[in-house]
Parts: C-alpha cells; sequence; structure tokens
C-alpha cells in the first residue's frame, strides 16, 4: 500500500503485466538540443542556485513535508546497523557473525552502513572534489554532456512519469552514467573536464563493482542459499551497474522542497557516498523519518525492490528521500545495480517454503514503469505483492 510521507501521494493500482497505462504521460526535463543561448533561459535547478531567482511553483509542495513536526526540533538520528566488510569478505571467526548482523539489519532497517570496504579515503574525495569541478563549469561547458531527451544518461533532470496527476519535482540536478559492463558505456557523455573526471570515475566504480559482487555473494550467504552467486547471476545476466551524482542546491524553504521525494529504489542495490559535511538523506522507518548519520568513509548500502522480491521478501527495500539544507548546497553519488530491461523477476526458489509461501508475483523489469512508480508514490515491490 502507499505510504506515508507527509504530502499528499497519488498511487495508481497494480496494472496487468505491471505496464505503465496509455494514460501515462512523459515530462522531459532534460535540455532541449538546442543553441546554448536558448538552454540558457531555461530554469534548471542548477542556474537557479547560481542566481538566485525564487524557485518554481512545480518546486514547491502545497503542504509541509513535516506537517506533524515542530520545526524547531530535528528528526531523530537513525542508529544505522554498521557492517564491517572486511569481516564478510575475509574467512573467520567472526564471519558468521556479521553474516548474522546483515541479514538482521537488511531485514528490519532495509540499510546499513558499510566500513572497511576497501575503498580509499582519497578516491573518495576525489569523486567528490571532480564532481563540483564539473558543476564549477560555466553552462555551455556543462550542456556538451547533456543527456538526451529520451534518455537517461548524461547531465540534466530526469524524466516525469505521471498517470494524470500534478507531480512536484525534484530540486536536484543529476549526472548519471553507465560504468559496466564497460562495452555499454556511452563515452559521449562522460564529461572530459576537469581532466581527470573518467580517470576518477573509472577507478571507483571499479572498486564498487568489486564491493558491489561480494556483497550480493554475502547477502545471499546469510540467508544460506546453496550458490552465493543467486542475486549477482541477475546482474551478470544482461544488466547493468551506473554512477549517479547528484547535486543538491541550498533552498530558503527546506519544509516545502524536497530533493528527493519519498521512494524505494528500483534496483537490485545502492551504495550511496554522501556529502562529507551536509546531511540530507532521511529514511522513513516504524512510521517515522530519521536522519541518516554521516559516517566518516562510509557507504550507505540500500536494498532495492528487485532484491526484496528476489529474497522472498527477506530483505526489504526502505523509503527514503533527501531533504535541502537552506544555506549550505550538498552532493553525493549513488552507484546502482540494475537487472537487463524486461527480465523476469520473482522470488528464488530456495526462499519459498510452506513455513514462509511465495510473496510476491514474477514481474518485468521496466525502467520507464520504474520511474512512473517513483512519481506516482508507488513501491514495486507493494505493486508485485500476491
Amino acid at each position: 500500500m502507499p505510504y506515508t510521507s507527509g504530502f499528499v501521494i497519488h498511487p495508481f493500482a497494480p496494472l496487468p503485466e505491471f505496464q505503465l497505462p496509455l494514460a501515462v504521460h512523459i515530462v522531459h526535463l532534460s535540455f532541449p538540443n538546442t543553441s546554448s543561448a536558448i538552454a540558457k533561459t531555461m530554469d534548471s535547478v542548477h542556474e537557479i542556485a547560481i542566481t538566485g531567482q525564487n524557485l518554481p511553483a512545480k518546486y514547491i509542495y502545497t503542504d509541509s513535508i513535516n506537517p506533524s513536526q515542530d520545526p524547531s526540533i530535528p528528526l531523530p538520528l537513525l542508529e544505522i546497523p554498521v557492517i564491517d566488510f572486511n569481516r564478510l569478505a575475509t574467512p573467520s571467526i567472526g564471519t558468521g557473525e556479521e553474516l548474522e548482523r546483515l541479514r538482521s539489519a537488511l531485514s528490519s532497517y532495509g540499510c546499513v552502513m558499510v566500513t572497511n570496504h576497501r575503498v580509499a579515503s582519497s578516491l573518495m574525495d576525489r569523486v567528490r572534489l571532480v564532481f563540483k569541478q564539473f558543476l564549477a563549469l560555466p553552462m555551455e561547458e556543462r550542456l556538451k554532456w547533456q543527456k538526451e531527451v529520451d534518455g537517461f544518461d548524461g547531465y540534466g533532470s530526469d524524466m516525469i512519469v505521471t498517470k494524470d496527476v500534478a507531480v512536484v519535482h525534484d530540486f536536484t540536478a543529476r549526472l548519471r552514467l553507465i560504468t559496466w559492463p564497460e562495452d555499454r558505456r556511452q563515452m559521449k557523455y562522460w564529461p572530459e573536464k576537469p581532466h581527470d573526471f573518467r580517470e576518477v570515475l573509472d577507478e571507483y566504480s571499479s572498486k564498487l563493482r568489486v564491493l558491489h559482487d561480494a556483497t550480493l555473494k554475502a547477502m545471499a550467504r546469510s540467508l544460506n542459499l546453496e550458490d552465493d552467486s543467486t542475486f549477482l547471476k541477475v546482474i551478470r545476466e544482461g544488466g547493468t551497474i551506473s554512477s549517479r551524482f547528484n547535486f543538491y542546491p541550498p533552498c530558503p524553504t527546506p519544509d516545502r522542497v524536497l530533493g528527493l521525494k519519498p521512494h524505494s529504489d528500483g534496483t537490485v542495490i545502492t551504495f550511496v557516498l554522501q556529502d562529507r559535511e551536509v546531511e540530507g538523506l532521511q529514511v522513513l522507518k516504524d512510521e517515522q523519518w530519521f536522519r541518516v548519520p554521516i559516517v566518516a568513509d562510509g557507504l550507505v548500502l540500500n536494498v532495492g525492490d528487485q532484491l526484496e522480491i528476489m529474497s522472498n521478501g527477506e530483505f526489504k527495500s526502505p523509503i527514503h528521500r533527501v531533504v535541502l539544507n537552506p544555506k549550505k548546497e550538498r552532493i553525493s553519488m549513488a552507484t546502482l545495480s540494475f537487472p537487463q530491461e524486461g527480465k523476469q523477476i520473482e522470488p528464488f526458489e530456495g526462499l519459498v517454503s510452506r513455513e514462509r509461501p511465495r510473496l510476491y508475483r514474477q514481474v518485468k523489469y521496466s525502467v520507464v514503469a520504474q520511474v512512473g512508480y517513483y512519481h506516482s508514490g508507488m513501491r514495486l515491490a507493494d505493486v508485485a505483492r500476491i
């Protein structure tokens, strides 16, 4: 069922074969393929932040995003479980204990903070730096890597898919790039400025892929699956891994504007590299919003809807959002893994039994349908629930 988010959500009923209806329309937010002079006239998130102009109504919610919360009292901090990757990846006496901690955390929270993940702190800082340097380029330069109107890779805002409802836009600018498999990379969208952007992203994405693969194997082992590659095969069989850089400008009315609306990820799993100083990520747990803390050199791991379905609900895909800071900008970088377009996703047989019957129908992965669920306030895992 639809989740509580603090403002009106417009759900739509489960659809046959989980495809979007013909009534759905798509609003393209990326810059048109026109001259830079025309592009400059558009009220892009980045330019609004630079010029200080008033926010257009499309970004503003009618009601407060926290209607029952005293604005003078900060939301509580999430006691997010911390997982030591070294203990998961290195056979030792403590491995079984850490696997159980992982299983328990992903069953109750749906997210964990991963530490000792073997990604150097200096590399994480370089990722943050090259994105900030990219954002500092003149618009004419940034637009050299703008996304196509119907595309997903490149610089710009995402398309909006709705079913005859008014959708409030996210106040964020993004750069999305497929990083794996390498032959699926669309290099025309990979910025060449700053000069080391491609080199840094290539190195970071390689490290994250190792972490991603090992984590999915550990998840399978935590559920006592005979083949620890059970979840990983879904990615290896035609799936992709992408990097998504996010820029969230300061906002003078953070109680009425969101960087990302409440949602669950349509991924298998997601790793989030947070801003070093500015909070913004929040998770809904037990009908209460919690702030996700910034842990030095930690990476946030979220279960995605696809994995919730494949695990037959053993792992939960958490609802989360991004709020804005009234004075400070914030950046983040997510690493996301997706099944192949059109792949049938369903609970694995080894996780279905008389004691725990099948909880989800088979669904066909569709990126456009997933975007539709996002903007309509629905979780794919709820849509697929039996």
